[in-house]
């Protein structure tokens, strides 16, 4: 071959233009900025190159490409990849193709494998030109295993920076709002920074780069570094404490960005505290800014069964006291995560949603993580399946035995009728209304099939339990407007449907609860021994809650445990009412002033009336928002203290920087209500 044909094959190139700004609306990244390519696998981006001489022929010109990730590049563990121009992009495989017409200017496209690893690469043309890009999963791909058929789904699931998430209690969800901030400034790069601090991968840099292909993989390794329990420069640390020092409370928290840059910018220290919905919305944030569609999820009464029995024990005195001596739990509800995803490694059917908890529990595989599982397999009952089954079953579906120990040493099982598993919420695509998810983790009580699944998942427990119906019978009442900073009466029911007379012994009692299930103090206590209740006759025991009592006992959770045991003292027998009362916060009125648009200063008028009957210190109001807050919070305290009925009102000005639906979410803090939340929705214009 002649000189002069090698130099006709090669293209001469002077400079090229990546088109950020082209590429990254394309890929549905622009919102991470458009100073840098950020592009999805499975779909073609666009490269101008501009030559010095000649012109590309095609059929005749050539181009030597390589694709490489990581710090030890190979083909084989799809780490590097080498190709060259072909007719058109096949979106199979790396691939590219120039779509100009001949001429001085060639417009290259670009395809990534729809299975490559994710994260930083570097794109070399012809031995001599390099450039960096970022590949994230792509859910728009129908070849990606995250792939979503669903355009309203992907912007909820995606591309939302903002939603709600769940605490409270079954009878009473309480949603808050979150800001996930997935595309601020520098969320991504810590993002990317998480994949690089695991542990695995400084074992086995190239291995753990190879893995970042498969979303299973990468969703595993998520849920082990967004808790710091095994030392490993993981994001967050728990802390279920009364008190909070070296950090800051859980409850602070309204958002992720300020977790991840504090996390980033402190040489991966991790950040004090967490508590499960801050663990599970940091996780969401991480997993919608790779491109992984995710969502955080509530489950009310929630099991953490430490021994995988199935079987949750509490044993009771005769004066209502629980032996706390137990690590198994029931958590008043536990937020995780799940993420979308086809499960090519296990049987058809197990696609969709996938459940991970980053919330450190128990140990899987060595490590505190949990995940991802099929949430059709917890539905089904198929506990071999990966990653970690048995204890997600557990979960949502362990079974809740009370036992009372008399002071003579004898034991009788409690009639108590409280499940676990309840009112699994997530939010509504496109609506901040809460979605029930149960039916996605279990089939309806009592049905054949729930009956099926126990079988399956061998709980014998549940297999075993027969539907008393005890003459004696016992209920919890509350009376309506419950708020902090008043008094109230609760009410245990009685009612006796025996046809004899019956003579009991009831024993009422109330104390602070924590979220987590550890039960604090006495709120107010009642022990009748001489209740008698004539055949078909009840009688309303009531039991007064006085806010001097409760305020110093209450934790953040604004949480108090109400528990009713009735004895009978003719048969020995008991029965068992619980019910837990979410102490109402005051309500924070938000009003926006001035026209909402792009890059035009707002005002946020914030006001909030003192409900308690003493005086508030030390308040201050906290904004923050995607888009809105410029990627941090601004706060404003207030100069006086807030007498009791009085109203704390400040203005807080915010510049919004792009248009479109967003949540600005509200914190009031003050020495004795702790942290008060509120959002508003704000449409802002071009």
């Amino acid at each position: 071959m002649e000189e002069d044909d090698l130099d006709q094959e090669t293209l001469d190139i002077s400079t090229w233009d990546l088109a950020c700004q082209f590429n990254n609306t394309d890929h549905h990244t622009e919102l991470n900025g458009t100073d840098r390519l950020i592009i999805r696998r499975g779909q073609a981006f666009t490269i101008n190159l501009y030559l010095n001489s000649g012109s590309y022929q095609p059929g005749y010109s050539q181009l030597h490409i390589t694709a490489e990730t990581g710090p030890q590049p190979e083909e084989q563990y799809g780490t590097r990849a080498v190709f060259g121009l072909s007719d058109e992009i096949d979106d199979t495989r790396w691939s590219a193709a120039v779509s100009s017409p001949p001429g001085d200017t060639v417009c290259l496209s670009v395809c990534a494998a729809p299975d490559a690893p994710i994260g930083r690469y570097v794109l070399t043309l012809d031995g001599h030109i390099q450039f960096d890009f970022i590949l994230l999963f792509n859910p728009w791909c129908p070849r990606d295993v995250v792939y979503m058929d669903s355009e309203e789904k992907l912007a909820e699931y995606v591309l939302a920076q903002d939603g709600i998430i769940f605490r409270g209690n079954a009878e009473y969800p309480v949603p808050i709002a979150w800001y996930f901030g997935q595309f601020e400034e520098g969320i991504l790069d810590a993002c990317l920074r998480i994949l690089d601090m695991n542990p695995k991968h400084s074992r086995n840099p190239g291995k753990d780069c190879s893995g970042r292909r498969n979303v299973i993989y990468v969703t595993r390794v998520l849920s082990a570094m967004i808790n710091s329990n095994d030392r490993d420069y993981g994001v967050l640390e728990g802390c279920w404490k009364d008190t909070f020092d070296g950090g800051v409370s859980p409850m602070s928290w309204r958002g992720s960005v300020q977790i991840l840059r504090t996390w980033s910018s402190t040489s991966c220290l991790p950040v004090r505290f967490g508590q499960c919905w801050v663990f599970a919305a940091v996780a969401c944030t991480v997993s919608r800014a790779l491109g992984i569609p995710c969502r955080v999820v509530t489950n009310f009464y929630s099991a953490h069964d430490t021994n995988s029995n199935l079987v949750i024990e509490r044993y009771l005195n005769e004066k209502g006291e629980i032996d706390s001596s137990t690590r198994d739990m029931i958590w008043n509800y536990h937020c995780w995560v799940e993420s979308w995803m086809t499960r090519s490694d296990l049987p058809p059917g197990f696609d969709g949603w996938q459940a991970s908890d980053p919330t450190p529990q128990e140990k899987s595989e060595g490590v505190f993580c949990c995940g991802p599982v099929p949430v059709r397999a917890i539905k089904e009952g198929e506990l071999t399946f990966k990653y970690d089954a048995p204890f997600v079953f557990a979960e949502v579906n362990a079974d809740l035995v009370h036992i009372l120990k008399y002071n003579d040493g004898s034991t009788r099982k409690i009639v108590n009728d409280q499940k676990v598993g309840q009112k699994i919420s997530t939010k509504s695509v496109g609506r901040d209304e809460r979605e029930d998810i149960t039916h996605l983790y279990k089939y309806p009580e009592g049905s054949a099939e729930e009956r099926q699944v126990f079988e399956k998942a061998n709980h014998q427990n549940k297999l075993h339990q027969q539907q008393a119906n005890p003459g004696l019978q016992i209920t919890i009442k509350l009376s309506t407007g419950i708020r902090k900073g008043c008094d109230f009466d609760v009410f245990a029911i009685v009612t006796n449907n025996t046809e004899e007379d019956k003579k009991c012994r009831l024993v009422f009692a109330s104390r602070a609860v924590s979220y987590n299930g550890v039960i604090g103090r006495e709120c107010g206590f009642k022990d009748l021994l001489n209740v008698e209740l004539a055949p078909g006759g009840g009688e309303k025991v009531p039991l007064r809650l006085n806010y001097s009592k409760y305020c110093t006992n209450l934790t953040e959770d604004n949480l108090i445990r109400l528990g009713a045991l009735l004895i009978d003292y003719s048969t020995k027998e008991a029965m068992m009412a619980m019910r837990d009362i979410v102490l109402d916060d005051p309500e924070i009125k938000i009003r926006i002033l001035g026209e909402p648009k792009e890059k035009r200063k707002l005002a946020a008028e914030l006001t909030l009336q003192n409900p308690l009957p003493e005086t508030l210190q030390g308040c201050c109001f906290t904004i923050e928002g995607a888009n809105l807050t410029g990627g941090s919070s601004i706060t404003e305290k207030l100069e006086s203290p807030i007498e009791p009925g009085q109203e704390a009102k400040v203005k807080i000005y915010f510049t919004p920087t792009q248009s479109g639906l967003r949540k600005l979410v509200v914190d009031f803090d003050s020495d004795k209500l702790g942290h008060v939340r509120g959002y508003k929705n704000v449409i802002i214009g071009k």
